[in-house]
């Protein structure tokens, strides 16, 4: 149930274990979240919970044979960059093989256009991706392996028989099926019978672009406590991201582009020249502790993998092998008790 890039990725990795596989979305998959999201595959930032960072550097390290696979099957192409992140933190943290200190001298060699903060600045060996690309790949793929796509019918209700879920039901038709897997991001509490206490955050972003510039401005993604910027291969700049409560209300703020378009000028300050490409906004899915809920619910054979809040894109290929190796009943290869549904009473 869901058919965003945790969706997705969980019908990929089941299928490719041998399942045969439905995937459920309420609208068109890939249309929420995952069309709003940055793309960073940042698993070096500081402000990641501890807790996370295991998962979240193995899913790191996942993302080149992933994107290889999507690009080999699906036959499109991924925008997957791995020139690294100029950071600008708050504290200093400590340098290792893919973090390094910066100074001004050198982050003017790295980023000559930036205006930089005068925060400490890091150079941080991480890739991004364009979560489109992704999603487009991804929902390729799974149609070439013959996963079945039901669109624009949400499901209502896990259908339970002994004490065991047995099925879902939509709008239109009943499924039945041996494992069933909420992946409905920020939608995901509204299925019965199990509140899965995920809730929606909205969050802001812009793309821009020089339309005559004929060289890239930026080459890193540039982090700070401002706003982001990711470039795309295409030419576009991607600024995010606000966090805002606002239920399910994705109507955009005209404010609040502004004052992002207003933070990237200040980071860069040619940005001012730049035409807004594109303004929306997404709700990310939340949870009380905002970390993910991976694992099995206490309904058997119902399991969750949605929750992933701001790092739903970095934690997509670890999160879909740790969700498949839970439900085909084998010991997950890392640490995921934290993220047990069973800490929500669900």
């Amino acid at each position: 149930m869901g058919g965003g890039v945790i969706g997705l990725s969980v019908a990929l990795e089941l299928r490719r274990s041998g399942a045969e596989v439905a995937l459920i979305d309420k609208g068109e998959p890939g249309r929420e979240a995952s069309h709003a999201a940055g793309g960073m595959i940042a698993d070096l930032d500081p402000n990641l919970p501890e807790v996370l960072r295991p998962l979240a550097h193995a899913s790191a390290a996942m993302y080149p044979e992933f994107v290889h696979l999507l690009e080999d099957e699906s036959g499109l192409k991924v925008d997957f960059r791995t020139k690294g992140t100029l950071a600008f933190v708050e504290h200093a943290v400590q340098e290792s093989d893919r973090v390094r200190a910066l100074t001004l001298e050198e982050v003017h060699g790295l980023e000559a256009a930036i205006d930089p903060p005068h925060d400490p600045a890091y150079f941080m060996r991480e890739n991004a991706v364009d979560p489109r690309d992704l999603v487009a790949a991804l929902l390729a793929t799974v149609r070439h392996r013959q996963v079945e796509i039901v669109t624009g019918s949400p499901v209502l209700e896990v259908l339970v028989e002994h004490g065991a879920a047995m099925g879902v039901r939509t709008e239109r038709a009943v499924y039945h099926a041996k494992s069933i897997v909420n992946c409905a991001g920020a939608w995901a509490a509204q299925i019965a019978p199990l509140a899965i206490p995920t809730r929606p955050v909205k969050g802001h972003m812009l793309s821009l672009l020089f339309p005559e510039a004929t060289e890239a401005l930026l080459t890193h993604v540039v982090r700070s406590r401002w706003c982001y910027i990711l470039p795309r291969s295409t030419g576009k700049y991607v600024v995010g991201s606000t966090v805002e409560p606002a239920g399910f209300d994705k109507s955009v703020n005209s404010y609040k582009v502004k004052k992002l378009h207003e933070a990237a000028v200040r980071l860069v300050p040619k940005f001012a020249g730049a035409r807004l490409h594109e303004a929306l906004a997404g709700l990310r899915p939340g949870t009380p502790d905002n970390l993910p809920v991976i694992g099995e619910t206490s309904l058997r054979n119902y399991f969750a993998c949605t929750g992933h809040y701001r790092d739903g894109i970095l934690l997509a290929p670890a999160s879909a092998r740790a969700a498949a190796e839970v439900i085909a009943g084998r010991k997950c290869e890392w640490a995921i008790d934290a993220f047990s549904p069973a800490r929500f009473g669900v």
